[in-house]
């Protein structure tokens, strides 16, 4: 079975670079492990588009369409705060009509800004997005969906990759191909060099990295769902077993409340579990206990907060918000100083997407420092050092421990997916790797499938954007 490109992953960046690189008309391959598609946006849970640069191109087609389906998606506004008022637990995003498109794609704060009055999200609803995605994949006609789906072994002949191999025994040969599974399995196939945890201060010259490396990761989290019924208010009943009291912390950590365009609330706890616990566990018995924790979190929500015994939990979801795992160490990696330096420094030619979310680790070690401008992900953090047609778009990709607890936003690992799928026509097109593509011509198809990669975006994107 021979494809132009394969794709592993079929979360934000598969997705990306899937339906980038059909529409440009190569024959695709897209492997998904998982028998839906949707990863840590519809799989895992969180089914919101945090604020933040950059969500242009992909993205805000997606938010049109899913527009075009009845209270399935909208634009959030803060309501109350713990960091307003401190008896508040967490966090509350509330549904606002007079939002637009736009005001999502902001989150760096300027001087004497209030975050919360700047910061709107994009709530959906995780079944219509799947729903829109689907029909974006089948629309180009070139796509072969392999779901349920998982990669066991590679064969490679030098620097190029030739073929995988699936659970089932099926083998698939391509010219290019993209990881974007969330533990960058077919890089640690390849034996391409990777990190695992904070780099120490030397090693990038990071100064807020620890002065020795550890293998500290952002923390875990099991999103769930409450919905309204009409009942008479009351607190959920434990299931059998599980204590009121929260015995995996000093106390029930926080949570933001993401209001749903059909009703109800999608609750992230921050976190659910240590990254130090969940790595020593197996999966499902890490999610069974983070299941446990649902529910005692949501009897003590109920509890501070008595508007919420008028909602029933109706919904985990079926896969963990993970927010960290091995990283490429690839040409190029992004690092504190990216997000320092900003794009008004950044020497790069090379940037195919912009963000500026927070340098933000949940967990045993938090770190939640706010940036003052955009930053740029190069080309080279997609590309290994060990291969010449194989790319890393995903949250795996060349990140320093620091850079990737910004640089792993959905709609940012979108945009990298949408940067990998177009480099791989590029590359059909020129009869080259991916590694040689040019860059220039790279951006320049960005730019007409309209990508932002500068700061503000030109009068000619806005007025695009406003087609909503």
């Amino acid at each position: 079975m021979k494809f132009d490109l394969i794709i592993a992953g079929a979360g934000s960046g598969g997705l990306g670079a899937a339906i980038t690189a059909g529409r440009l008309g190569l024959r695709v391959a897209l492997i998904e492990a998982a028998k839906t598609l949707g990863g840590n946006a519809a799989r895992g849970g969180v089914n919101c588009w945090e604020p933040g640069v950059g969500g242009t191109g992909l993205p805000f087609e997606i938010y049109r369409r899913l527009k075009q389906i009845p209270k399935a998606v909208g634009i959030y506004r803060h309501g109350r705060h713990l960091w307003r008022d401190p008896s508040f637990p967490g966090g509350e995003c509330i549904l606002d009509p007079s939002l637009r498109y736009t005001d999502s794609l902001r989150r760096f704060l300027l001087d004497g800004e209030d975050k919360l009055d700047i910061w709107h999200g994009v709530p959906f609803e995780p079944n219509d997005y799947v729903k829109v995605v689907s029909e974006l994949l089948n629309e180009t006609q070139n796509i072969t969906l392999f779901s349920g789906s998982a990669v066991t072994s590679i064969t490679q002949n030098g620097h190029r990759i030739k073929s995988v191999s699936l659970d089932d025994g099926t083998t698939l040969t391509a010219d290019t191909f993209i990881d974007a599974t969330a533990s960058i399995i077919l890089a640690r196939l390849a034996g391409c060099r990777t990190s695992l945890g904070r780099e120490s201060s030397q090693t990038y010259g990071e100064s807020a990295a620890p002065k020795q490396a550890d293998d500290s990761l952002n923390a875990v989290t099991q999103l769930y769902r409450v919905d309204p019924h009409s009942g008479q208010p009351s607190i959920e009943p434990l299931p059998e077993g599980i204590p009121s009291e929260c015995w995996w912390a000093p106390k029930f950590p926080s949570a933001v409340f993401n209001q749903y365009p059909r009703g109800g609330w999608n609750v992230n706890m921050l976190p659910t579990m240590e990254a130090r616990e969940f790595s020593s566990l197996r999966y499902d018995t890490a999610h069974k206990e983070c299941a446990r924790r649902v529910h005692a979190h949501w009897h003590h929500i109920q509890t501070v907060l008595p508007e919420m015994q008028s909602f029933r939990l109706s919904w985990l979801a079926p896969a963990l918000g993970v927010r960290e795992e091995q990283r490429l160490v690839g040409r190029y990696v992004l690092t504190q100083q990216d997000l320092d330096d900003t794009l008004k420094k950044q020497p790069h030619d090379n940037i195919i997407c912009i963000a500026d979310h927070s340098k933000d680790v949940h967990g045993e070690v938090h770190v939640h420092k706010e940036l003052s401008f955009p930053y740029g992900v190069p080309y080279r953090c997609l590309l290994p050092r060990e291969f010449d047609n194989l790319l890393v778009a995903c949250r795996g990709a060349s990140f320093s421990a620091i850079a990737a607890s910004s640089c792993r936003l959905s709609r940012t690992m979108m945009q990298l997916g949408q940067a990998a799928g177009t480099a791989a026509a590029l590359a059909k097109d020129q009869q080259l790797d991916v590694a040689d593509v040019d860059t220039g011509a790279l951006r320049t198809s960005l730019r007409k499938q309209h990508i932002q990669l500068e700061w503000p975006a030109s009068d000619k994107l806005q007025r695009y954007l406003q087609r909503e």
